[in-house]
């Protein structure tokens, strides 16, 4: 049981509206082809709204992950990685970083199998835009989570 903003209670087949929803109503197909259109809109920022026919959401959304991740590395910033030169709980430091970089998807990966943009040079870091880069890199991750949960919630139902 969960509580809505007005104090009442919904069980797990309601809504927050008070209508009742059946579990037959969303088929396990329709389950399957949900976690798949999240896990495309995760690989290439966009693709899970364009796959819901949602063009001008899906054209954006992509349009800005993918503008902030090349902005970022116009910037000078750097993907963080989980290197092992930390010891002890510094290591959540760049890990927290690299979940969020980790969220541009495909974009990451790729960088990661060419092994772009991982290496912090001394001439990177003196540069004065070096933080604003990594910062923009991180962002374009993490907008891109939201965009994926956007494109899991719309195809689950959850939103229109």
């Amino acid at each position: 049981m969960f509580t809505t903003n007005d104090g009442s209670f919904f069980g797990e087949g309601e809504s927050v509206v008070g209508e009742k929803q059946s579990r037959s109503d969303f088929s396990e197909a329709a389950r399957r082809r949900a976690w798949l259109i999240g896990a495309g809109a995760w690989a290439v920022p966009g693709l899970g709204h364009l796959i819901q026919k949602r063009w001008v959401r899906g054209l954006f959304l992509g349009g800005v992950v993918w503008s902030m991740f090349l902005i970022g590395f116009a910037l000078g910033g750097h993907l963080f990685t989980i290197g092992g030169r930390e010891q002890g709980l510094a290591v959540l430091v760049p890990a927290l970083w690299m979940v969020g970089d980790l969220g541009s998807g495909l974009l990451y990966l790729l960088c990661w199998l060419l092994n772009l943009g991982f290496l912090e040079t001394p001439q990177a870091t003196a540069r004065v835009t070096f933080e604003y880069g990594n910062t923009f890199l991180v962002v374009a991750g993490l907008l891109n989570y939201l965009a994926m949960l956007d494109a899991f919630d719309i195809a689950a139902r959850r939103k229109q």
